[in-house]
């Protein structure tokens, strides 16, 4: 459905440990950096740029917007919520079913180090 989600940061290092390891829970390689820019994903199909603005403003989360992993397991949530709030992010929302959405959804959110929310989503009714 998409091709890829941008997500801005004002500090590229942080951003990279923050990223390396949420990704690496959810078993998404790095496949491109260069100059203040990442991608994690897969080069041509779907991926994540992790950026610092190219207009030099200075970046910030959107009101309402959130992006969202699959994730093979709920395991995978949980290493991933877990990754993520050892590496500088905050919690939004523990990992958990939900099932208001559906019986098996079982995701995890989490606010990147420079205020984007994220979420590990797994449908599967297996660990």
């Amino acid at each position: 459905m998409f091709s890829h989600v941008t997500l801005g940061t004002n500090d590229f290092a942080k951003a990279l440990v923050f990223y390396d390891a949420v990704f690496g829970a959810l078993g998404i390689p790095k496949f491109f950096e260069v100059d203040g820019s990442a991608a994690y994903g897969e080069e041509k199909g779907p991926k994540v740029f992790i950026l610092t603005p190219f207009d030099g403003n200075p970046a910030r989360p959107g009101n309402g917007v959130h992006a969202a992993f699959l994730a093979k397991s709920r395991a995978q949530v949980d290493a991933f919520h877990a990754a993520a709030l050892a590496h500088g992010g905050s919690d939004e929302g523990a990992p958990g079913l939900r099932p208001h959405y559906h019986p098996n959804y079982y995701g995890a959110y989490v606010r990147d180090p420079d205020g984007n929310k994220i979420q590990a989503v797994c449908h599967s009714s297996k660990g």
